[in-house]
């Protein structure tokens, strides 16, 4: 086969995958959503690393685009077939695409649908006879209809969030106090705006869950199985300021926020449900089986802080963050605190297994380790030497007790810290430096309240989450 016929059949395999996503899209599934979950489920994990390491937070959008590049692929690959060969191999990928669509609680039918109506438009489309002018309009087709379809997902997005919006505050809206710092251009604020925040998870996009519909199930191992509203949850929770951290959060990356969470304390919801004395492990639930546990007997005497969380910034959660309710502890890391997207809340033993355990990553709970961020360091205007340098630290949940700098490897100075709303938040420090002409490193590292100092070898976010100095790199 000649490289035409090749391009050909890969224009062909763009324009089945946009015909499939857009009948999909008319539902509000996805495609290629689908696929590239199952891709984040069965990848290596060095794959995986690879992928969230280089496409920052654009991790979502890098793994549709490699969905819909394979896609491509694999449809170049089934025109050097030969003849008696292609229809059970384009059936074969329709079965595939729908099966995946099928798959777990948070399973799509149009998705399904769409898996199989781009199957049988690709089955056509390799049967026309070559032409690099029709393969020019499959892959314009295809284009204009991927986009056509991520307009209406995007819509559907739109609509549900405006829907969660308008179930009215979360919170009391009462302001962060000032921390004393002031206003310090280019240095983080107090608390992260939504639209700031970092976003992670192993869904392409978040569920659209019905709020009326919704209601949270506490089972398992229980004297009293329950089920509550958001209603039931709000008037049992409480506000409070806590920064949240990625796991792969490496030094000087923002993949960490600030907020003040509403929620209800987990032991709260205990003191209704009644575990049962053979409950070891809290399974936190997510709609299409997402799980992540707790150590039941830590949560229960305060060790790990835990809340259900239901508002962000005085607001319902927003869907990306895990509406209608999420679990979220205080000092650990997003990927260990407790899943999105709650649908049940399980008292269990240690027979389960987690999402990312089974993915090799540590079964122990694995908590934020101290980290300091330079968000600036510029020289002054009128002084170039005078130089400010300001960013954000955290060590939760005791809480931060020092930063300090250090200037081309020479000894550590401490630094003015702004005045703390909380220890499990981030605290905000700066401090003005005189620096002599040329080029200089600048490295931050913070201490906690516990005693423990940031570490400053550099470490990878696996298997253990991330350590290191953030160093920057100024010319006076």
């Amino acid at each position: 086969m000649n490289g035409r016929r090749l391009l050909r059949a890969a224009a062909v395999g763009l324009g089945a995958l946009g015909a499939g996503e857009l009948l999909a899209a008319t539902r509000g599934g996805s495609v290629i959503d689908g696929i590239g979950r199952l891709g984040a489920d069965i990848a290596p994990v060095p794959v995986v690393e690879a992928m969230v390491a280089r496409a920052g937070r654009y991790d979502k959008e890098a793994t549709r685009a490699a969905v819909v590049a394979n896609i491509v692929a694999g449809s170049a690959g089934v025109a050097l077939l030969p003849e008696r060969l292609r229809t059970p191999a384009v059936a074969a990928l329709g079965a595939g695409a729908s099966a995946v669509a099928l798959r777990g609680a948070n399973r799509s039918v149009a998705g399904a649908f769409g898996g199989i109506a781009a199957a049988g438009v690709l089955r056509a489309g390799l049967r026309r006879p070559d032409g690099m002018a029709a393969g020019l309009l499959w892959a314009t087709g295809g284009v204009a209809m991927l986009a056509a379809a991520e307009t209406l997902i995007r819509r559907a997005d739109q609509r549900h969030g405006e829907r969660v919006r308008q179930l009215g505050p979360m919170g009391s809206h009462v302001p962060m106090a000032e921390d004393g710092l002031g206003i310090e251009p280019g240095l983080s604020p107090l608390i992260t705006k939504v639209g700031r925040f970092y976003v992670a998870d192993v869904n392409s996009r978040p569920p659209r869950i019905d709020p009326r519909e919704w209601r949270l199930a506490i089972t398992g191992k229980v004297a009293h199985p329950l089920r509550l509203s958001l209603a039931d949850l709000a008037e049992q929770a409480v506000e409070f300021d806590a920064v949240m951290v990625c796991v792969h959060n490496t030094p000087g990356q923002h993949r960490a926020g600030n907020a003040r969470w509403f929620g209800v304390p987990l032991t709260a919801l205990f003191d209704h449900a009644m575990p049962d004395t053979d409950a070891t492990r809290l399974v936190t639930r997510a709609v299409d089986g997402y799980t992540i546990s707790l150590d039941l007997a830590k949560l229960r005497t305060g060790e790990l802080p835990g809340y259900l969380v239901i508002g962000m910034n005085g607001e319902p959660l927003p869907p990306e963050h895990g509406f209608p309710a999420r679990v979220f502890v205080p000092g650990i890391y997003g990927q260990y605190t407790g899943a999105k997207w709650i649908s049940e809340l399980e008292l269990s033993d240690d027979s389960h297994v987690d999402y990312w355990w089974k993915r090799g990553w540590t079964n122990e709970t694995l908590w934020v380790t101290p980290q300091s961020r330079i968000d600036v360091a510029s020289p002054g205007a009128g002084s170039p030497g005078k130089t400010t340098v300001a960013g954000v630290a955290w060590a939760p949940p005791q809480g931060v007790s020092a930063v300090d700098i250090r200037v081309d490897g020479t000894d550590w100075l401490p630094v003015e810290l702004g005045a703390e709303s909380a220890p499990a938040a981030w605290r905000r420090w700066r401090t003005v430096v005189d620096l002599p002409p040329g080029t200089h490193t600048i490295q931050a590292r913070v201490t906690g309240r516990s005693g423990e100092v940031q570490d400053g070898v550099d470490r990878p976010s696996f298997p253990s989450g991330p350590s290191g100095f953030h160093t920057v790199t100024l010319t006076i």
